[in-house]
């Protein structure tokens, strides 16, 4: 029995061994979602072998079982970056436990920087398409044909025009772009902010992008948001910082909260 049967068995004896209809990711700042959730089983990583644990604030380290919107979910409160220890595949085991527990859908989250002028500091988008500007990839040193995945729709248009429809009957506008992965920790120069708009990217983050590809790898369904809480690198007189990320993302929360929620219960 390898470490991801043992997580997973662990995570059924404590929560039951009701099928998950999504998992969900919670980035910087969002963990609010947290408390939304009934009926919670609450584990920390540190009580699930091969679960990494985060040193960056905002991310407590949980899987909280439970539900949301009416819909079994299973809810990963934090996540490890690659920046933390220089590992892309940080969150190789909570992502394959997921798919041990047969869960099909993965929603990520994050805080991230806007490179458009008409996507301001309060919005969300929906990612339809990602870079990985690092050039690290979780897959690397994995065995088999299996690691050659395809990430042509990575982020599914399905379930991507699913959220768009409960973003539009909540009564808000969801933005759609193409989310550039850096490596942090250090946020981006000016410099690399403009190459990465001659590129094609719409916003910029330090996450996500490994989970996608593992999502992928295991076979799960991946739809993910951004939260944008300020303007990229040399896009406005804002000083950037974690704690300035955290904030801006608090102000989003509600509405976060609120379509999340609604898209959980649309499995109910």
């Amino acid at each position: 029995m390898n470490e991801v049967t043992r997580a997973a068995n662990h995570i059924q004896s404590l929560a039951g061994t009701e099928k998950p209809a999504m998992a969900i990711v919670l980035g910087s700042g969002l963990g609010d979602l947290a408390a939304q959730i009934s009926d919670p089983v609450e584990i920390p990583f540190d009580q699930l072998e091969g679960f990494p644990v985060s040193g960056v604030s905002g991310h407590c380290g949980a899987v909280i079982c439970g539900y949301l919107g009416g819909a079994r979910v299973m809810l990963l409160s934090g996540r490890v970056h690659y920046y933390e220890q220089g590992d892309a595949s940080a969150m190789r085991a909570p992502i394959a436990t997921l798919a041990e527990l047969d869960c099909p859908v993965l929603t990520l989250s994050n805080a991230a920087g806007s490179t458009r002028q008409d996507m301001a500091p309060g919005s969300l988008m929906a990612i339809n398409d990602h870079i990985d500007w690092s050039g690290r990839n979780p897959l690397i040193g994995a065995q088999g044909d299996q690691r050659f995945v395809d990430m042509k729709d990575a982020y599914d248009p399905a379930l991507r025009a699913r959220l768009q429809l409960i973003s539009e009957d909540q009564g808000h506008d969801l933005q759609s772009g193409v989310y550039a992965w850096f490596s942090g920790p250090s946020f981006e120069t000016p410099a690399e902010i403009r190459m990465i708009r001659m590129l094609g990217a719409d916003a910029v983050g330090m996450s996500t992008v490994p989970e996608t590809i593992l999502a992928r790898y295991h076979g799960m369904k991946v739809v993910a948001v951004s939260a944008i809480t300020n303007y990229a690198a040399g896009m406005s007189n804002e000083s950037l910082s974690h704690s300035h990320t955290k904030t801006q993302a608090d102000k989003l929360k509600p509405r976060f909260i609120r379509l999340i929620t609604g898209f959980a219960g649309s499995f109910a």
